[in-house]
């Protein structure tokens, strides 16, 4: 789903998705894929149409797949730029796909550190390991948040909504038991986390 790709992007090197002319075979090519998807059906989508070209086939697939959320956005008002203070200090606009890619290899790479996260019984925690960990959360939320803004209708016809659900209020209520998350960061997201709670109750 993500791609690596090495190296930093700038926002001068953003370039919105290419616009493929209706009516070319291209075209089609790509509706016949958004057709597919919309089944839910995903090794359906992904197969050749009967008679195409392979080459072509391959090429529109990886146009999409480079269109597809060229921002990591949470609806029009927000949207959110990458930086890790090591390799990328100056936050970047990237695609959502790649503010992903650079999220979980950061996020492993946390996990991985024994001296932020240590293993061995008796080890404390670093002084500042409640300040990582809600970098890490306040991060993650923002997946949540751009999946409910930008894909909840392609959630809901795989019919994955209750899934997608049952997980991020299981995420909502451990990060307010525990204060991990600023309230201005779940902005995006406010009225379903009211919901969510009000159900609850």
């Amino acid at each position: 789903m993500f791609s690596l790709i090495s190296g930093s992007r700038s926002s001068k090197t953003f370039k919105p998705k290419k616009n493929i002319p209706e009516g070319s075979h291209q075209y089609e090519l790509l509706k016949h894929a958004e057709a597919t998807l919309g089944s839910g059906n995903l090794r359906q989508a992904v197969m050749l149409p009967e008679g195409e070209d392979l080459n072509e086939w391959i090429a529109v697939e990886w146009a999409n797949q480079k269109s597809l959320c060229p921002v990591m956005s949470a609806g029009p008002r927000y949207e959110y730029h990458w930086a890790d203070g090591t390799n990328i200090k100056k936050p970047i606009k990237c695609s959502a796909p790649k503010y992903i890619d650079y999220l979980m290899t950061w996020v492993q790479d946390q996990l991985d550190d024994e001296t932020l996260f240590p293993s061995k019984i008796g080890v404390p925690f670093p002084k500042n390991f409640m300040s990582v960990a809600k970098t890490i959360l306040k991060r993650l939320f923002r997946v949540y948040a751009h999946i409910y803004h930008q894909h909840f209708d392609s959630v809901m016809r795989l019919q994955e909504e209750a899934h997608l659900n049952t997980s991020f209020k299981h995420f909502i209520f451990f990060v307010q038991e525990f204060n991990l998350i600023d309230r201005r960061e779940l902005a995006p997201l406010q009225e379903l986390i009211e919901k969510l709670g009000s159900k609850d109750r």
